[in-house]
């Protein structure tokens, strides 16, 4: 009984911080209108591992509460892709972005074989996501608009989804994901919380 409520309490509280995972982000672009420090590739490679997770989830009939909030996040990163893109004088590139991604997203279910194949690789996709993230702030060692709550949030999502996966589907593929990503998006927190200290302390030193 008590491991139930446990599981309903992570599922419904990973469904609660998905629901506004995203919007901390959103809001430091609007208000700053610009998109420093938040990468375009790790967006784009985010949006589609989340496409080939909830189409693998859906496909195979997995119990909805396991993956419910793929849909929510999915739309934030539609919304965080038109900003950036906005932001970047390239709202034009949109349409392109939208017909790859719907494109791939019907393309997944034709066989059994393409997506079990991109579930496989789904692993390696969000990895290199955070990894672009990880690059784009080595590279300027400035947080600029990354806000550090989104990231909290993430971390803490994986983190129950570990725990889900383990009692629900007990999916090794689902599991190394979870694993994976959790660890990656400490680490971009991390980062981003070192960068925006240390701009931090800069300015108050000039």
């Amino acid at each position: 009984m008590q491991s139930d409520a446990l599981l309903h309490a992570a599922n419904f509280s990973t469904l609660f911080a998905c629901m506004v995972l995203k919007f901390p982000q959103i809001f430091v672009l609007m208000r700053a209108k610009s998109s420093t420090g938040v990468s375009l590739s790790s967006l784009v490679l985010e949006l589609v591992g989340f496409i080939v997770f909830v189409t693998y989830q859906m496909y195979y009939e997995y119990p909805p509460p396991t993956y419910l909030e793929y849909p929510i996040l999915i739309a934030q990163d539609v919304i965080l892709l038109l900003l950036i893109l906005h932001y970047n004088n390239n709202l034009r590139q949109s349409l392109v972005y939208a017909l790859l991604l719907v494109g791939g997203w019907r393309l997944l279910t034709v066989q059994r074989w393409i997506i079990d194949l991109a579930m496989s690789l789904c692993t390696f996709i969000s990895a290199g996501s955070k990894f672009t993230q990880l690059q784009c702030l080595w590279r300027s060692k400035d947080a600029g608009q990354v806000s550090a709550v989104t990231w909290a949030l993430a971390v803490y999502t994986s983190v129950a989804r570990i725990y889900t996966t383990v009692l629900t589907t007990g999916d090794m593929q689902v599991l190394v994901r979870f694993v994976a990503t959790a660890m990656l998006n400490l680490w971009v927190l991390l980062t981003v919380v070192h960068y925006q200290r240390h701009g931090s302390s800069s300015k108050k030193q000039s």
